[in-house]
């Protein structure tokens, strides 16, 4: 079995090298944006689309044109994947898997790729990485990479430099050490409730830190934009932010890593998050109702991370030999898992679940639970296709 892993690191560059990583990445957004630029006008005209062979081609163009002689200073490898980038854009857009790709903003998603693993040298032992046009950069080697490294991104994130290691390696095809089966119902009061009667609290990451990203915010608004005060106070905008961002995920591989190394098959909801958390505010013809209420719903909703939550769920179940199935959601937390009766009158709270039928009461998310864990086992042995929805 073909196992790639990612190993992410911060850097700690020096003053030249953090100057030229800060010109590289401003290269490729440059290239990205040009290129982009190139094909909206193209279609204008009626034009056909530009594959990236044609693209790489103006490339080489744009590197010796007089205009921009800086771009020679960059990585040709870094540039090119930044057209490729932009390709993998345009097919998401054409297959409907994303929207239409949009214009690079400077100081937002600062990064750049080397694809080519014959240019990486890494030196695990004294923690250093070898990129060209870069030399040496020390990194915090807080863990061991396994496998061949196949390409290096270098990123930017709240003023600090990481780089992420892919790799590549064989390994053998995981047998499952756990044999037990659960069920998961999200939720905002309750992070996850288990089929089993057990629950992880919420830990609303955003909601501990939203009075402190506020007062920061007030502050930001307050200063000229583009002063040095102004950008003082974004960086403590932004390092609250990533403040938030890191705990969320944290708890979310805790938790994640917990229920994968006790459970073989793990069943959730397939839930539309997206369309769960779109604003009420309607149109001007049509306004919304509650909107202030949605909105904190919604709040509510993404402070949890349940994407993110499913994503780590399936892989890390697939590294140890487990399987994610998700399940349609309708009527789980209505559906009474003794009698089966189906009716709203059966949830009389957002926690009480009694059946009108039978009289079974219990708490509501562990019916949820109960019920999605008995409908994943049910497509599971009729062997209809729920797999492709856990990816």
């Amino acid at each position: 079995m073909q196992c790639l892993q990612a190993f992410k690191y911060e850097l700690m560059p020096n003053g030249a090298q953090a100057c030229a990583m800060q010109r590289f990445a401003g290269s490729c957004r440059f290239i990205y944006n040009k290129a982009l630029a190139l094909q909206q006008d193209n279609y204008a005209q009626g034009n056909p689309f530009i594959g990236y062979v044609a693209m790489a081609k103006l490339l080489t163009a744009w590197r010796n044109s007089p205009e921009t002689p800086w771009l020679k200073e960059a990585p040709c490898h870094a540039l090119q994947q930044a057209l490729k980038n932009l390709d993998h854009a345009y097919k998401n857009f054409f297959e409907k898997r994303a929207g239409f790709p949009v214009f690079k903003r400077k100081g937002r998603g600062e990064r750049f790729r080397y694809p080519d693993p014959k240019q990486i040298k890494l030196d695990q032992a004294n923690g250093r990485l070898f990129l060209p046009k870069l030399g040496w950069l020390r990194y915090r080697n807080s863990r061991e990479v396994l496998g061949e490294v196949r390409n290096v991104t270098v990123s930017q994130k709240g003023g600090k430099w990481f780089t992420s290691i892919q790799t590549q390696r064989e390994i053998e095809s995981p047998l499952p050490t756990a044999t037990t089966a659960i069920g998961i119902d999200v939720g905002i009061a309750r992070f996850a409730t288990l089929s089993d009667g057990s629950f992880v609290a919420a830990l609303n990451s955003f909601r501990k830190h939203q009075q402190r990203l506020a007062r920061y915010q007030r502050r930001m608004s307050r200063k000229l934009r583009f002063s040095n005060n102004w950008k003082k106070a974004k960086a403590r905008v932004q390092k609250t932010h990533n403040r938030i961002a890191n705990v969320r995920k944290d708890f979310l591989h805790k938790t994640s890593t917990t229920i994968s190394q006790h459970h073989a098959l793990v069943c959730i909801e397939d839930l539309q998050v997206k369309n769960m958390s779109r604003s009420a505010r309607g149109t001007a013809e049509q306004p919304g109702r509650k909107v202030k209420q949605k909105s904190g719903l919604n709040r509510s909703i993404l402070d949890q991370g349940w994407g993110e939550f499913r994503r780590q769920l399936a892989y890390k179940l697939a590294w140890r030999g487990g399987m994610l199935l998700a399940v349609p959601p309708h009527h789980t937390s209505q559906t009474c898992p003794c009698c089966g009766h189906v009716s709203q009158d059966n949830r009389r709270t957002q926690a009480q679940f009694l059946c009108v039928g039978c009289g079974y009461e219990q708490h509501a998310d562990v019916v949820g639970a109960i019920n999605i864990l008995e409908r994943g086992q049910r497509l599971l042995a009729c062997g209809e296709p729920v797999l492709q929805a856990a990816r």
